[in-house]
């Protein structure tokens, strides 16, 4: 091997290293906080936006992350991201909304709570409530709420989707149309900037459809990076929603369209 081919070499394996190492952080920095952004990420491993784009660039280019203006997420077009990396997006935020949402739910009343770790965030933090009949098509709620003992707890019928504890599917339906619901919490995988909520199964988006017609009040639950994901199939507006709780400011052409519609919206603290 040429002197200068063993000089180029040198020089390019530690950067190749380097960026090795920085790659599994920025993926965890993108499931804890939904996005990572090319600033940030330049101040927090002390190289230059330069660098930062290239490794962000090779992660998109791999399927690990997908581009946004200013950054990446984790992507997700036509599938959900699997359940158990779904849950570390963003949790302290799911977190906040769940306590802000939690404090808004009555003591006996017939509570539907759906699919989705945020609606499982705030299920947790109904353990002391009262006199609550609680139907959902959600093992993981049903897991939690086990726990509150002054409380009783419906699981709908359903065909399981093993990667989340979701139940789908007629039987679901049909336990959903038995009932009316004072209140009914619901969480969705994306929103777009018109104000729909959106998903990827249409099995889901049924069940979800059925949920709102049958309720009283619908609540849902969704953190800022929804509006960073895309799905392919509309469940509803926001405008059949009565309060939205989130994390972040909304953008004002849709804070005017929640006025309009009467959706209020709730920011966590």
């Amino acid at each position: 091997m040429s002197l200068s081919l063993l000089l180029v070499r040198r020089i390019h394996e530690p950067i190749r290293m380097v960026n090795n190492l920085r790659s599994p952080e920025i993926i965890k920095l993108a499931n804890q906080r939904g996005i990572v952004r090319v600033e940030e990420l330049a101040e927090f491993f002390s190289v230059s936006l330069q660098t930062i784009r290239k490794d962000l660039n090779k992660l998109c280019s791999d399927g690990q992350l997908e581009r946004v203006h200013g950054g990446a997420i984790i992507p997700s077009h036509i599938e959900n991201i699997k359940y158990e990396q779904r849950k570390s997006i963003n949790l302290l935020g799911k977190q906040s909304i769940g306590q802000e949402c939690a404090k808004e739910i009555p003591n006996d009343i017939c509570l539907f709570m759906g699919i989705g770790t945020s609606t499982e965030t705030a299920a947790k933090l109904l353990l002391s409530h009262k006199n609550l009949l609680i139907v959902t098509n959600n093992l993981n709620i049903a897991n939690i709420l086990k726990n509150n003992i002054q409380s009783k707890v419906v699981v709908t019928g359903g065909n399981l989707r093993k990667s989340d504890g979701a139940l789908i599917g007629q039987p679901t339906l049909e336990t959903i149309q038995n009932f009316k619901f004072d209140l009914a919490i619901i969480g969705c995988s994306a929103l777009d900037t018109e104000g729909n909520m959106l998903d990827f199964d249409t099995q889901e988006i049924l069940v979800n459809q059925s949920i709102i017609s049958q309720a009283e009040k619908t609540y849902l639950v969704a953190d800022h990076t929804k509006f960073l994901r895309r799905a392919p199939i509309k469940i509803a507006s926001l405008a059949t929603v009565d309060c939205f709780f989130t994390d972040n400011k909304l953008e004002q052409p849709l804070v005017e369209k929640c006025k309009l519609w009467s959706t209020e919206v709730r920011y966590s603290k």
